[in-house]
């Protein structure tokens, strides 16, 4: 397991096939479904699956993926952040999200501003971005904390109507 970054209280590492029931769990949970939506992930063979034609082909592919994050203090998965290179989008964008539970401790802004940081000095992406649902106030206000601003809707294939957030320009 390589280990991608830390901070005071989680490690974000990456993923690997041994993380399927964690990946059943996440991708399961409610906020999940209602945010990004049911992939369709209900088995250990499909958790497997994902992975590998997911995250960890996009180490290869990428040298970065979503990765897990995990809390330090009980070397337990909590969620996934990480940077993903989609089709129909023209930079890198980041991505989160946590199992219910630990939602609202400052998480995702403590392991993904340091995934930014890391997104710009150690990989040197450019301008990196994110897109939600225009439903998902607790990612649009954590997007602006992270100093990303709506800029526009978009549509990525036959997807639904998603905002895009850019780098605020100082």
């Amino acid at each position: 397991m390589k280990t991608i970054l830390e901070t005071e209280r989680l490690l974000l590492r990456e993923l690997t096939l041994t993380d399927t029931s964690f990946i059943i769990n996440l991708v399961n949970s409610a906020g999940w479904l209602q945010y990004i939506g049911d992939r369709n992930i209900k088995t250990t063979e499909d958790a497997y699956n994902y992975l590998q034609n997911g995250p960890i082909k996009s180490y290869a592919e990428n040298g970065f993926g979503l990765w897990l994050i995990e809390l330090k203090s009980i070397n337990q998965p909590i969620g996934m952040c990480g940077l993903i290179k989609r089709e129909g989008l023209e930079n890198v964008d980041i991505g989160f999200a946590l199992l219910p539970g630990y939602e609202g401790e400052g998480f995702v802004y403590e392991v993904a501003t340091k995934t930014l940081l890391y997104a710009k000095e150690t990989l040197h992406l450019p301008g990196i971005v994110a897109i939600t649902t225009a439903t998902n106030s607790r990612s649009i206000n954590l997007l602006n904390k992270l100093g990303l601003d709506f800029t526009k809707h978009i549509q990525i294939g036959e997807g639904e109507v998603l905002m895009l957030f850019e780098p605020a320009i100082k």
